[in-house]
């Protein structure tokens, strides 16, 4: 019943265009456990008005079926600000979808009446002890893409088997019930409850438990550059800086407010590096701040940038914040704790494409270290499961600039994440240092640990799938590599297959998926290297990482055996002139 959508499919009718038409309607969005991203559009395989209302009553039932109590807690929504001017989809719109289709099954529902950073929704979740919540966003995606993300009750992302379950019954709810494309229904509902203000209020006291220098904070002549991107995050991290007795950040005027058409940026991506921060830099040099800080739109991730003595700018590496914000979150505990939990009841996570420096600290200093699957997803709900045990879990991270610094949210948080990281610069400046000095120091007791990571891109899902079937058979059938260039394979673990060659049955610890690629190889050298395909784009991404023991000081020397091995990985096991990949850069 959306008129655009309507106009844009009866156009395509009229022309006869069976191409587009099946491109609209051939295949069906898949709902996995990262829920929907597609572009907005027409037709069931983009994100529109009728494939929200058939993807929530999905959903609706699922919850039914799962919570006896559903009508009693109910389920948190909230959005961003993206939006598509030609198919008249936003976020806003999606979500108050959302809500008609819950509140006419009686389901009361907590739907934001602003754009909000998506942790607000896990936040909402775990506090107001509701059944399930709902995001809208893309996050860092293209302009004409929009996403749906899913929480479960204890405010992680879902995970396996729920994926499953809802998606059948999206298959099983398709035709729109009575009164599904009126939103305003939702208005006068008594089931209708705005969550805005109480969490605007108690995520702001909540992360004020990971504060512990107000003093330096107040006193501080460190400056701060934020950007938002033409996201959500403007006004949330404004807010944080204030709760930490920080003086407010000096915001990208051009970039504050949201845009849907993040006009400034070829990406609104912060993990594409400097290209996204040139207003930044800008602004910086102008007002004399040392220290950028910046969210992707939807606020759930950072990147920092720091001025170095030279005059240049260095854009922190996820892992290379990663190695900062666990060194720093560790020793506040450490000075400050009042918690009575022993050192073996301390936990970190990180993600198994990601640095292995918190395996590193931990090591040195007593406390448990985990890694989990790819993705905020399995951090969340391991978080919890240790949680539940009467575990402290201090921080997760994930090298794609995202990081839990705070136990209130179960998933990354880009808006705790940059006051965390101001006033964790705010301290070290009192001791005459810098992030990049301190993150040196850091690597210099634990070991030097160098990563290198990127991606091709590949549209074509054949091309991918013989590339690692390839790998699969290196040198006849059922044999994976022995060496790549002049680097010697010591073990193979394959998360698609469930092999890894260091276990004594050779099964994997991890869990495997047979949909979705990704082999992890370890080399003679101590390096280890992962390819594997993303969930979200048509990429096929690779991690490197090179570890030295504390005392291998030679930075120079480790980062060329890095760049070799990365050729070498590039050349004999991507072939991308004999795959037509394309690199990064293009």
């Amino acid at each position: 019943q959306n008129p655009k959508t309507y106009a844009i499919v009866k156009q395509l009718l009229a022309e006869g265009n069976a191409g587009e038409l099946q491109k609209y309607f051939g295949s069906r969005m898949e709902f996995g456990t990262a829920g929907l991203r597609a572009a907005m559009g027409a037709g069931i395989s983009h994100m529109n008005d009728l494939t929200i209302i058939q993807t929530t009553q999905g959903f609706c039932r699922y919850l039914e079926k799962n919570f006896t109590d559903l009508k009693k807690r109910g389920v948190v929504i909230g959005f961003d600000a993206r939006a598509h001017l030609s198919s008249g989809g936003s976020s806003k719109r999606f979500a108050r979808l959302a809500a008609n289709t819950f509140i006419s099954q009686g389901v009361p529902v907590y739907l934001f009446s602003d754009i909000i950073p998506t942790p607000f929704v896990p936040y909402t979740v775990t506090h107001l002890k509701l059944c399930a919540g709902i995001m809208v966003t893309a996050s860092h995606n293209p302009k004409q893409d929009n996403g749906y993300k899913v929480y479960w009750e204890n405010g992680a992302q879902i995970i396996s088997p729920h994926d499953r379950g809802i998606s059948q019954a999206i298959e099983e709810n398709q035709e729109p019930w009575p009164q599904a494309w009126d939103d305003k229904l939702i208005d006068s509902s008594p089931l209708l409850h705005d969550p805005y203000a109480m969490v605007n209020k108690e995520y702001f006291k909540d992360i004020q438990k990971q504060c512990f220098y107000r003093n330096i904070n107040k006193e501080t002549s460190l400056k701060f550059v934020h950007t938002s991107v033409h996201g959500v995050g403007h006004k949330f991290v404004q807010l944080a800086f204030k709760a930490f007795d920080l003086s407010p950040p000096f915001a990208v005027p051009e970039q504050k407010d949201p845009d849907p058409d993040f006009p400034t940026v070829k990406y609104p991506n912060p993990e594409e590096g400097k290209g996204v921060l040139t207003l930044s830099f800008a602004l910086a040099e102008k007002d004399g701040a040392r220290i950028i800080l910046a969210n992707d739109p939807d606020a759930d991730r950072l990147a920092v940038a720091e001025k170095q003595e030279s005059g240049e700018w260095k854009v922190f590496s996820g892992n290379e914040l990663g190695a900062l914000l666990g060194w720093w979150i560790f020793t506040c505990w450490k000075n400050n704790s009042r918690d009575t939990r022993a050192i073996k009841d301390v936990y970190m996570l990180s993600s198994t494409v990601s640095s292995k420096i918190l395996r590193a600290i931990a090591l040195k200093e007593g406390f448990h270290f985990e890694e989990t699957l790819t993705g905020f997803k399995w951090m969340g709900n391991r978080a919890k499961q240790l949680m539940d045990q009467g575990k402290a879990v201090l921080f997760a991270f994930e090298e794609a600039i995202g990081y839990m610094c705070c136990p209130d949210v179960l998933d990354k948080d880009g808006v705790s994440a940059a006051v965390i990281t101001a006033e964790m610069a705010s301290f070290l400046a009192t001791r005459n240092l810098s992030l990049s000095q301190q993150l040196k120091a850091v690597y210099d007791e634990y070991g030097f640990h160098i990563t290198k990571a990127s991606y091709f891109i590949c549209h074509d899902p054949k091309v991918i799938q013989q590339l690692f079937d390839n790998l699969r058979n290196f040198d006849g059938k059922n044999t994976y590599p022995k060496s790549c260039g002049r680097f010697k394979v010591s073990g193979i673990r394959d998360l698609t297959t469930g092999y890894d060659s260091s276990q004594p049955d050779q099964k994997a610890i991890l869990p495997t998926s047979k949909s979705s690629q990704m082999i992890t190889f370890t080399f003679a050298n101590g390096g280890v290297a992962t390819m594997r395909t993303s969930g979200t784009e048509p990429k096929i991404k690779y991690y490197s990482e090179l570890c030295a023991p504390p005392g291998n000081s030679d930075v120079e020397q480790l980062k060329k055996e890095l760049d070799e091995l990365v050729n070498a990985l590039e050349k004999h096991f991507f072939q991308p002139e004999k795959n037509k990949l394309q690199r990064k850069t293009e």
